[in-house]
């Protein structure tokens, strides 16, 4: 029997609940803004977009940086300033309204924000075993959507009391929480020194390609929705940044209240019924965007796309069970690498495919999400049995 309470005592629950309702908070309240800043204010095209958002990723696709790095800095240390960093990058994108100041500023947040991902995934799985990583990644998944939710809510009220909007503002709010909390971070680290030594160096293993394979097509599918089910919303639909507020403060709601049951969902099915379900469902949702000319059912759409994306955690939870301790922070430097290799193409690539009919990116939607349902089939039956004969040993 899992000790919930216990669980969540430990130094390092408590350091990485903060640092990432902090990211969410700045990282929502970029992702709330950005489009209508865009569209609105910077006046940014279709195809400049696409480009500003393949860019974005970049700092994911340099990911491996994180591992030299870490030749540096430690692992929470590395973690406080990615957060540091993501603030400061969310805060100056308010101040730069045009085509390039977006692209620097962009690359800022991105940089803490993608870094902060790859070591969060890190420390977790290392300080946390087989059975308890799922129920600990779930709630730090639901201490994400708070943080959303919280940053969603105030972006809201404002742009309900607000005559005309202040984005300066607005972006500067969104920042500053990051920003604070990564200077308390530094002085409040836990203990890893118990930790087995990790491995330096690039890590890339055959036995682990199947991590990598579903890795890379999770990246590539998610920025079909992340650019351009948004930008459908705002551009095609006309949402406002008032409707498209409360569609961000649902989704929140919504997965703030269910992202703890998938932990227990992995220890129960475990990773391979929950994946194939959801690429299933993902199917689902790309072919009914290609035909939706509906702005009710493109929102809706969006929120249960959304909701899918928690069933995500399974396939960090599948390399914990196939790899060796040591293995782990390289590896999930590797692993955002490998998932941005495609993100950083396909934003740019659908947004060439948007100039040409808005339908296009999400025909290549289906295209990532099929294979991503092949590939779920190729993860043992066994799996679920392996996790509970082995966590009294790591």
């Amino acid at each position: 029997m899992i000790n919930l309470k216990e669980l969540k005592a430990r130094p390092i629950y408590g350091y990485l609940k903060w640092l990432t309702l902090a990211q969410a908070a700045a990282f929502q309240g970029w992702n709330a803004l950005y489009t209508n800043f865009a569209v609105e204010v910077a006046n940014i095209s279709g195809r400049d977009n696409g480009v500003i958002q393949s860019i974005r990723e970049i700092p994911g696709l340099l990911g491996l940086g994180v591992v030299a790095l870490l030749l540096v800095f430690k692992e929470t240390s590395l973690s406080s300033l990615s957060i540091l960093l993501c603030g400061l990058g969310v805060i100056g994108a308010g101040w730069f309204p045009t085509f390039h100041g977006q692209i620097f500023w962009t690359l800022i947040l991105s940089l803490g924000f993608h870094y902060f991902e790859a070591i969060n995934q890190s420390l977790t799985l290392q300080h946390f075993k087989l059975i308890e990583a799922p129920l600990i990644i779930s709630r730090l998944r639901s201490f994400n959507a708070l943080g959303s939710l919280s940053m969603g809510l105030v972006i809201l009220l404002f742009s309900v009391v607000l005559e005309k909007l202040d984005y300066r503002l607005l972006f500067g709010l969104a920042g500053s929480m990051a920003v604070v909390v990564g200077l308390w971070s530094f002085f409040h680290q836990p203990d890893s020194s118990n930790l087995p030594p990790q491995r330096r160096g690039l890590i890339f293993k055959k036995r682990y390609w199947l991590f990598y394979v579903l890795t890379g097509l999770s990246g590539a599918r998610r920025q079909i929705f992340s650019v351009f089910a948004i930008f459908l919303l705002v551009k095609h639909f006309h949402f406002t940044l008032t409707q498209m507020s409360l569609l961000f403060f649902f989704n929140h709601v919504v997965n703030w209240f269910l992202n703890p049951y998938i932990g227990l969902a992995i220890n129960r099915v475990g990773e391979r019924k929950l994946l194939l379900a959801k690429y299933v469902l993902v199917l689902a949702i790309c072919l009914t965007y290609v035909v939706c000319d509906n702005p009710i059912l493109a929102a809706f759409l969006y929120v249960i796309d959304q909701l899918t994306f928690c069933f995500t955690i399974s396939i960090r939870t599948f390399f914990q069970k196939i790899s060796l301790p040591e293995d782990i922070a390289p590896s999930m430097a590797m692993g955002v690498t490998v998932n941005h290799i495609m993100a950083v193409t396909v934003p740019f690539l659908g947004g060439f495919l948007w100039m040409l009919d808005r339908r296009l990116p999400f025909l290549l939607g289906v295209f990532f999400a099929l294979g991503s349902l092949i590939m779920a089939h190729f993860i043992s039956k066994d799996l679920k049995d392996f996790s509970l004969a082995s966590a009294g040993a790591r």
